[in-house]
């Protein structure tokens, strides 16, 4: 009984988001009201009109036509290979729900697992420099090689870049449409959507099967987009765009926003150069948003490398080959790998307590070796007071 009345109260959402007039304050609101989405269903027309639905919205649930809709999209997402997600679902993710309005219903392709990951959006302009491309590439290759999984909206320019860094790397990517989940725009992107799930990504969206790109949607993405994630990176950006709505969403959700600078001259620096003089975090390397990052978020990423380490020297793998493969680094020795295992993220080890902590394991001077070659190949960075960290 307690699993039908769960599976009703998704309909419910499902019910009410397809409803004319319900956007996702008056979605919320009436479900807060009524004690519960399945209500929907049930409630008299008096009831429904009483909790703030406008008289055609509520008709329309009265009726019944909300909940032939609602099995309909359901059946249509089903049969497509999709889910949708509400707000009472455990993989719905819980950052969106700190936003002011957060969508009643998400409609997902691919691993939904990875919309409560630790998630970077990457925004940009349609028309990127190549210095932009450049950039949009290089900072989500290097962090989705550490693990943050890269959120963008796949437009043209610098998202379509910022997906492609990730995918480079066997990295996790997350795109979130404007339209509905089955109408991919711009067309010519349909072989990166494909290979975004392929290789373990996923599609999202708040819109319906079949809603096609009108312009209202996509600064209503925007506010997903950065709602979803822990912070918003600007790579390129003219004064009049649509990444600027992106960035004044995520200062309004208290996300990070960082930027690249770019050339004065340029028209498409004046979004990041603004945004730095306002306050964002000057953005070059993957270093400047990881050192950023809060620690508890470094830890989660550092507890999920250690479980891939784990899993793999368990299946008869050893952490050397995953580094090699995750990271695209040189492989390391045995010696590098030991040293690695003592070393956090979120928090610096002393010299002298690494080789306490490696006392019969290791000499000094072996210790010593591992920690330079570690260091050269960007794993591990020395902290003053000969203070260790791990990268990644």
């Amino acid at each position: 009984m307690e699993e039908e009345q769960k599976q009703e109260a998704r309909l419910g959402w499902l019910a009410l988001a397809l409803t004319p007039r319900m956007g996702p304050t008056r979605c919320a609101r009436a479900v807060m009201r009524l004690g519960g989405a399945e209500r929907v269903f049930s409630a008299s027309l008096t009831e429904l009109e009483g909790v703030g639905m406008p008289a055609e919205a509520a008709q329309f649930c009265f009726d019944g036509r909300a909940r032939k809709a609602a099995v309909e999209e359901a059946e249509r997402a089903a049969s497509s290979g999709a889910i949708f997600l509400t707000p009472e679902d455990g993989q719905y993710p819980q950052r969106l729900l700190q936003i002011y309005d957060p969508p009643p219903v998400l409609w997902v392709r691919g691993d939904a697992g990875l919309l409560n990951r630790p998630a970077l959006a990457v925004v940009g302009t349609r028309h990127p420099t190549p210095y932009g491309t450049g950039m949009a590439e290089m900072l989500s290759r290097d962090l989705a090689r550490r693990g943050l999984v890269i959120a963008s909206g796949m437009a043209r320019g610098v998202d379509t870049y910022a997906h492609r860094g990730a995918l480079e790397v066997g990295g996790k990517t997350v795109a979130v449409w404007g339209t509905g989940i089955d109408v991919i725009y711009p067309k010519e992107n349909k072989k990166l959507a494909e290979q975004i799930v392929a290789q373990g990504g996923a599609i999202v969206s708040e819109f319906p099967l079949g809603t096609f790109p009108a312009p209202q949607n996509f600064p209503i993405r925007n506010r997903t987009l950065s709602g979803m994630s822990i912070g918003v990176l600007v790579v390129e950006a003219a004064e009049y765009s649509g990444t600027r709505i992106t960035a004044r969403c995520a200062i309004e959700q208290s996300r990070d926003v960082y930027a690249v600078p770019g050339n004065a001259t340029n028209k498409n620096s004046w979004g990041p150069n603004t945004l730095i003089k306002q306050g964002a975090k000057l953005t070059a390397t993957w270093e400047d948003v990881w050192e950023d990052l809060p620690s508890q978020v470094k830890l989660e990423l550092e507890q999920a490398a250690e479980g891939q380490i784990s899993g793999r020297e368990s299946s008869g793998g050893s952490s050397a080959s995953l580094f090699t493969e995750s990271s695209s680094l040189p492989p390391m020795g045995e010696n590098e790998r030991q040293v690695l295992i003592f070393l956090r993220q979120d928090e610096a080890t002393q010299l002298d307590e690494l080789i306490e902590r490696l006392d019969g394991k290791m000499v000094s001077g072996e210790i010593f070796t591992a920690l330079f070659e570690l260091e050269l190949a960007g794993r591990v960075k020395q902290m003053p007071g000969k203070n260790y960290v791990r990268c990644f």
